[in-house]
């Protein structure tokens, strides 16, 4: 290339529409000298309308279609930063065309803010501590006191770490049965092969990554790992993606975000609790990490471990089907400890005093009576799901959206858990003026309110999203839990996986029978993966001779319900055939594949007209789209909500179709806000 002739370059951005335009470049350095052209995958300051805004480079051209009097000027590059990898740019391409995104929505989101930033201050002080920390001595990368395998676990590692190429396998384990040693063994299997290789542990929410990077660092002292998720300092954050992208991380730990973490030498992916619906994405780029994940170990011909004790019907069909290789882990990886006794108890028949049947009151005695812990499973936080006038029937219901206002009592609030409005508690009924109003239903709060009251001498203790808003108080909270200072332990969802408790020996749902009958077909796959996964917290050490088996304790009042039994059976194999079964009946994944378009607006039927125009508005062979209607949530922080369901048995069919569709879509001049995705979830 002649030092006169004018180079371009191709410039990925975050904007809705285009994501891509041409820039000159012409950057000279003091002296006059023309700079060398950024790499593709670099980093460069652009002008954009009447801002500076960051970009990734896709292409180096040496003509473009803009005309030379509106063409401008990269304004400066990022030569410290060593580029982004082809390898990297096709996993952002292929999330872009598979999620039906714009490139630049896929690749500029994913990168830390600070490398955004249009000074490179906050890039240069992480590459510069970056580099002391490589300067410092490492040690090999082989576990430290590594746990006796059973055979079974021994052949799970060899599975994963023997074999070549793509290889997708599922670890379907009991909870206790040794996952995690499992993960960590064949980890080191992996660094051991080579002096370069890394290793990526998605975990599906940050709660569960302190307890996951306490195991990591006593098993692999002197290798370098980074952690990745949204909990972390801006500062923090581009230090430990730096750390990954420069190859001097070997194990990069995270929430699903990590998936699009830059890993230059990545030989295996290892995704725990594979089922988590944490692993999707809920607004910009509606992407699975998970599959994702089983997607870039396709693109590095490496094996990918999906870990659960209760597969997602999707992964335990692909096992069924021969695409995935299945390893199983049938006993607790403690000897002698054993799973817990599931009982039922009926409310029908055993009517409960503030919650608690007398059953459950007494076994919490029990356990208290030994100094065992005991931990009472309630999905939902607050005081009270809601406040109520007996005299004339108001409640609190938000005035934003399609829910109620939940009491919290200790704030003295009434608080949206969809919008966030917050109002006082109200000292007499708005409507009729009454002083007597009542807070009906139960949250976590008043349970904890209940059982101190109950249980004076015990250590009451809850964990949910109010108790622990401040950084690093789950953690705080969790380390209480296991050092035996709380002795009956109240939790949302937050406590029922990846959680050791070892004293932990009852446990109670008490309030699940609500997803057994909701709208979403996914809702019974949840509710049992939940209570297998709270119940499996209980009985993770050996019980001691002549002592009494762990019990879990499910209050419902449809005690002969076949998910019930499949419960207390411990029997995933048989839930999921049945749960099988009737998705292939009903023609539901992962016997059909997805897409839902989304439309809000201040009326509900604009959203509605917008949605009936669009399923009509061009031909669709091999796709089915169903009516449009109001969402289960219709109405949300002022917005009234719709969908519109399309689905096909062909996924080729559903991607061709949603490409021409979502292009058609977005030609038109509409105040309504849209959004498609693929794969949805939630329904």
């Amino acid at each position: 290339m002649s030092l006169s002739e004018p180079v371009f370059l191709r410039v990925a951005i975050d904007t809705p529409l285009d994501s891509f335009f041409d820039y000159r470049f012409s950057l000279r350095d003091e002296a006059g000298a023309l700079l060398p052209v950024p790499a593709i995958g670099s980093l460069v300051l652009i002008p954009f309308g009447s801002q500076q805004i960051t970009g990734i480079v896709l292409q180096i051209l040496h003509e473009t279609a803009v005309p030379p009097e509106k063409i401008r000027d990269v304004l400066a590059a990022r030569p410290q930063l060593p580029p982004l990898s082809e390898e990297w740019l096709g996993l952002a391409r292929f999330a872009a065309e598979y999620y039906q995104r714009p490139l630049g929505e896929v690749v500029l989101p994913s990168l830390p803010k600070n490398l955004k930033a249009i000074k490179t201050v906050a890039l240069d002080r992480a590459l510069k501590k970056l580099s002391k920390l490589t300067a410092a001595p490492t040690q090999t990368p082989v576990a430290q006191q590594e746990a006796s395998l059973n055979a079974e676990q021994a052949a799970a590692v060899a599975a994963v770490t023997e074999g070549k190429g793509f290889a997708p396998r599922l670890l379907f384990g009991v909870t206790g049965s040794g996952k995690t040693e499992v993960y960590l063994q064949a980890a080191a299997r992996i660094l051991a092969q080579s002096a370069t290789a890394q290793v990526l542990i998605l975990v599906p929410e940050i709660n569960l990554t302190p307890q996951f990077e306490t195991h990591i660092r006593h098993r692999f002292p002197g290798v370098m790992l980074a952690t990745l998720h949204s909990g972390l300092a801006e500062g923090e954050r581009l230090l430990h993606w730096l750390a990954a992208h420069t190859g001097a991380a070997r194990i990069i730990l995270g929430t699903r975000l990590a998936i699009f973490a830059s890993l230059p030498d990545l030989q295996l992916v290892i995704v725990d609790e594979e089922h988590d619906p944490s692993y999707k994405q809920q607004e910009g780029l509606r992407y699975s990490a998970r599959d994702l994940a089983v997607w870039r170990a396709h693109q590095r011909q490496i094996p990918v471990l999906l870990g659960s004790a209760t597969p997602s019907l999707e992964s335990w069909y692909a096992v069924q089907h021969g695409r995935y290789q299945l390893s199983e882990l049938s006993q607790r990886a403690v000897q002698d400890a054993v799973l817990p006794i599931v009982k039922i108890i009926n409310l029908e028949k055993e009517k409960p005093s503030e919650g608690l049947s007398q059953r459950l009151i007494a076994a919490i005695r029990l356990r208290l009576e030994k100094g065992e812990q005991s931990l009472l499973f309630l999905n939902r936080r607050g005081y009270a799901p809601v406040l109520s006038c007996d005299a004339c029937g108001w409640i609190s219901q938000c005035t934003r959206c399609t829910a109620n206002l939940v009491m919290h009592k200790g704030d003295h609030r009434l608080r949206c858990h969809h919008c966030g409005l917050e109002q006082r508690i109200p000292r007499a009924c708005p409507t009729c003026g009454n002083i007597d109003l009542q807070p009906l239903g139960r949250g976590t709060q008043r349970l904890e309110e209940t059982l101190a009251a109950m249980f004076p001498e015990a250590r009451v203790f809850r964990i949910d999203a109010d108790s622990t808003r401040l950084k690093g108080s789950a953690a705080a909270a969790f380390e209480r839990v296991h050092e035996g200072e709380v002795d009956i332990l109240i939790g949302t969802q937050m406590v029922a996986k990846g959680h050791d408790f070892q004293r932990l020996t009852l446990v109670a749902a008490l309030n699940p029978d609500a997803a057994l009958f909701s709208q979403d077909y996914r809702a019974s796959e949840r509710l049992f993966a939940q209570l297998m996964q709270v119940a499996g917290r209980a009985g993770r050490r050996a019980q001691a001779e002549g002592g009494n088996a762990s019990e879990v304790y499910v209050q419902t009042r449809y005690p002969d319900h076949p998910l019930y039994h499949a419960l207390m059976a411990h029997n995933y194999r048989h839930f999921a055939a049945d749960m099988l079964a009737e998705r292939e009946q009903a023609q539901l994944p992962p016997y059909m594949y997805q897409a839902l378009l989304r439309a809000e607006a201040r009326e509900l039927q604009t959203a509605l007209d917008f949605l009936q125009q669009a399923a009509a508005c061009m031909p669709h062979p091999m796709i089915t789209i169903n009516d449009p209607i109001p969402m289960t949530m219709t109405r949300v922080a002022n917005r009234d909500r719709a969908q519109l369901l399309i689905e096909s048995a062909s996924r080729p069919a559903l991607q061709a179709f949603a490409r021409l569709w979502i292009t058609e879509l977005r030609s038109w001049k509409s105040r309504v806000k849209w959004s498609l995705e693929i794969d949805p979830v939630d329904i």
